[in-house]
């Protein structure tokens, strides 16, 4: 269950522009997840940190998607971040390294007598790039963290994509609580390590900073 084949730009509710060239990891005929968050594989997927491909026009504040090569099978949350480029790089030839991702979507948990996973049989996300968000290019890395089997440590499994954007009509926000792949996760973090099942956990905390919204 890799997340991120094609991007979706949203353009009107009728009308939208694809394409299917994110950053292909090593093994992607597999499927197989990443499980250690203290390796490279946890920022872009495996051996994809130094892929390239090519760069699509975002504006600020417009709806970005992602379809998945098929639906999200496994219990858990998804996230969306984003790493502005540095000067003298371009989005084709960054590899995202350094305290640069910002968390711009998450979805969680709902709770009940069980918890349920809106991500859940999902194959397409749609979220939007922040107003404020500087114009500029980007990498945009979208996580699908399995919870089923995450009762110990390194028991998580973590599906991951980066595509490649370039925001343009951009703010003047400056997104906080900035964080390195790897290094923003523990694998003891209790978002990522707990027994989803039994007790019924009745609060989740999720992996990561805070949302940035701008």
């Amino acid at each position: 269950m890799k997340v991120l084949t094609s991007l979706v730009v949203l353009v009107s509710a009728v009308k939208a522009h694809y394409w299917k060239n994110v950053r292909q990891w090593t093994g992607y005929q597999s499927n197989g997840p990443v499980t250690s968050v203290s390796s490279l594989d946890i920022r872009c997927n495996v051996g994809a940190s130094t892929k390239s491909v090519s760069t699509i026009d975002v504006a600020a504040g417009s709806t970005l998607g992602f379809t998945a090569k098929s639906s999200i099978s496994h219990p858990g949350p998804l996230l969306v971040y984003l790493a502005k480029v540095p000067e003298g790089k371009t989005a084709a030839n960054w590899d995202g390294s350094g305290n640069v991702w910002f968390k711009i979507y998450e979805i969680g948990p709902k709770f009940g007598g069980s918890l349920s996973w809106p991500a859940m049989g999902q194959t397409n996300i749609n979220f939007k790039i922040p107003s404020a968000t500087p114009s500029g290019e980007y990498l945009v890395r979208v996580e699908s963290i399995a919870l089923h089997s995450a009762s110990g440590a390194n028991g998580a499994q973590f599906y991951i994509s980066c595509g490649q954007i370039n925001v343009t009509g951009g703010g003047s926000g400056k997104p906080t609580d900035l964080v390195a792949f790897p290094g923003a996760y523990k694998s003891s973090d209790p978002g990522i390590m707990l027994n989803i099942y039994y007790p019924v956990p009745t609060s989740y905390a999720m992996p990561g900073p805070a949302v940035w919204s701008g």
